[in-house]
């Protein structure tokens, strides 16, 4: 039997050259989500909801990010 929940979740990793880390954050409500926008298409890609300091702290420590992260309207 397949022990499916003991098994390590590797997050994916971005490419510098082909994407960019940006918060999009909505006008009317101010929810934010963190996501790499493609440099070629500008399609957005969420990878989670940021819903204060320590959620945005873990999604710059999970991708190593390193400075400001653009915010997209």
């Amino acid at each position: 039997m397949k022990r499916w929940f003991f098994q390590r979740k590797v997050k994916p990793n971005y490419d510098v050259s082909l994407e960019e880390p940006v918060l999009s954050v909505s006008i009317c409500t101010g929810e934010a989500t963190a996501g790499f926008l493609s440099r070629e298409t500008g399609a957005f890609r969420d990878v989670m909801l940021i819903r204060g300091d320590r959620d945005l702290a873990s999604f710059r420590s999970s991708y190593g990010i390193v400075g400001d992260i653009r915010r997209v309207y």
